[in-house]
């Protein structure tokens, strides 16, 4: 999965082009977030581990990374573990020639032998590579936990896993999921008013996918009616 062109994957996978360091709202993982940009220019940390409940941004931070890589000139590999079903083991192989390597969502194939076995030999084949010619390769992992309670079957893996740096993603607060709405909202080239915002906090859920998917849903059916975004106009249109 050879990303010269960051939106395009194999299995037809294609990476969010809305998915960008810029349009991460940072909160309190400004650590993680500098770990993961210098990883994108290759510099930093050899192995990453990068642990968040769902919804957190795992997936949107590796996008990022990719799509950063590439802007920096070097190739990445995004690997989504949640459709391993589709792909096979031996696609690892001869991923180690790649700068970046991101595996997402390892809880996928805890417990699935031969996916465990692989993610092992590319990360042995990744420190051969890195002593042979000094160059600098960095694997990123993502999972829902750490790794000794990821039930993982492949102690060895967990071992390998362990010696990496690794980062808790920092949930939001909902002064902070504010922040991460409005930031959306500019993105799109509009300006979320503070009153609507916290409306939208108070009585919608607070998983930032589903407040993302709705600020989206509202901009457009403001552009359609050509009426501002207020708390009237959102109750209509939510039928709130």
């Amino acid at each position: 999965m050879e990303q010269h062109n960051p939106s395009q994957l194999s299995l037809s996978v294609q990476l969010p082009d809305d998915e960008t360091f810029a349009s991460f709202y940072p909160g309190d993982n400004a650590q993680l977030l500098t770990a993961l940009k210098n990883a994108a220019i290759g510099q930093g940390e050899d192995v990453i581990f990068l642990s968040g409940t769902e919804g957190s941004g795992r997936s949107h931070l590796l996008h990022a990374t990719c799509a950063e890589a590439n802007d920096s000139g070097l190739a990445a590999a995004y690997v989504p573990l949640d459709l391993h079903h589709m792909m096979n083991p031996a696609m690892l192989d001869g991923m180690e020639n790649m700068p970046i390597i991101c595996i997402d969502s390892l809880e996928a194939i805890a417990g699935n032998g031969p996916w465990e076995q692989a993610l092992f030999n590319l990360y042995n084949r990744c420190l051969e590579q890195k002593a042979a010619d000094r160059s600098h390769h960095c694997l990123i992992f993502t999972a829902n936990n750490s790794p000794k309670h990821l039930q993982l079957s492949l102690q060895d893996l967990v071992s390998r896993l362990e010696w990496g740096t690794s980062y808790r993603i920092t949930p939001l607060d909902d002064e902070a999921k504010l922040g991460a709405l409005q930031l959306r909202a500019q993105l799109r080239g509009f300006k979320l008013p503070v009153e609507v915002g916290r409306f939208l906090l108070n009585r919608l859920s607070r998983e930032m996918a589903m407040l993302l998917k709705t600020l989206d849903h509202l901009d457009s059916a403001s552009i359609a009616a050509q009426r501002k975004l207020t708390i009237p106009f959102v109750k209509e249109t939510l039928h709130l």
